[in-house]
């Protein structure tokens, strides 16, 4: 059994030693490929107001002799959205890729862009940075902008009600009317002669 054992032990190692493969050969650098150079590849927001401007430009230019074609530019996250130029940089000419960071969120924030192209120096990682503050809450005129402390709880003796029966009288009316008398004069008329 453990002749056995060592056999197979044996064997398999000889197939693993066979089993390897040689490194793969990195793709030669076409010696004509363009190169994006960045005037900066890092932009501090530094500290903004919440939902202030988010937007920030990075710009660049084809050092190369052929032109540059970006295939793509993501965010690390949602809240960092990248534009990038769909048609080709020509040899000499300036591009740029706009960013737009969401500034509703509030606090500090560390995000990157990577741009791949076409490029010698592709993939290029830019950064953005800053703080978010808070905006302030402004009370409104239903809003009290101070809150009053609560009145210290008092005890006061609990004083039990009592009534007594009332008793409801009611009087019988008697309605009388007096008959009224119609009266009616009669005058004459004098009658005077001269």
């Amino acid at each position: 059994m453990k002749k056995l054992f060592l056999a197979l032990t044996i064997t398999a190692s000889t197939f693993g030693a066979f089993a390897q493969t040689t490194p793969a050969v990195a793709p030669a650098v076409d010696p004509n490929a363009p190169t994006m150079e960045f005037t900066k590849d890092a932009i501090d927001y530094g500290t903004i107001k919440q939902d202030a401007d988010g937007n920030r430009t990075f710009s660049f230019t084809n050092n190369g002799t052929t032109p540059i074609i970006i295939s793509e530019a993501h965010g690390s996250c949602g809240c960092t959205v990248p534009t990038y130029p769909k048609e080709p940089i020509m040899p000499g000419q300036k591009g740029e890729i706009k960013v737009h960071y969401d500034t509703h969120r509030v606090g500090p924030f560390s995000k990157s862009v990577t741009v791949n192209s076409n490029a010698k120096n592709s993939p290029v990682v830019l950064k953005i940075s800053g703080t978010v503050e808070a905006a302030a809450v402004v009370p409104t005129a239903t809003e009290p902008s101070i809150i009053p402390a609560p009145a210290p709880a008092t005890t006061t003796p609990v004083v039990k009600a009592t009534t007594a029966p009332v008793k409801k009288t009611t009087a019988p009316v008697k309605k009388t009317t007096a008959p009224v008398k119609k009266t009616t004069s009669t005058t004459k008329a004098k009658t005077t002669t001269k």
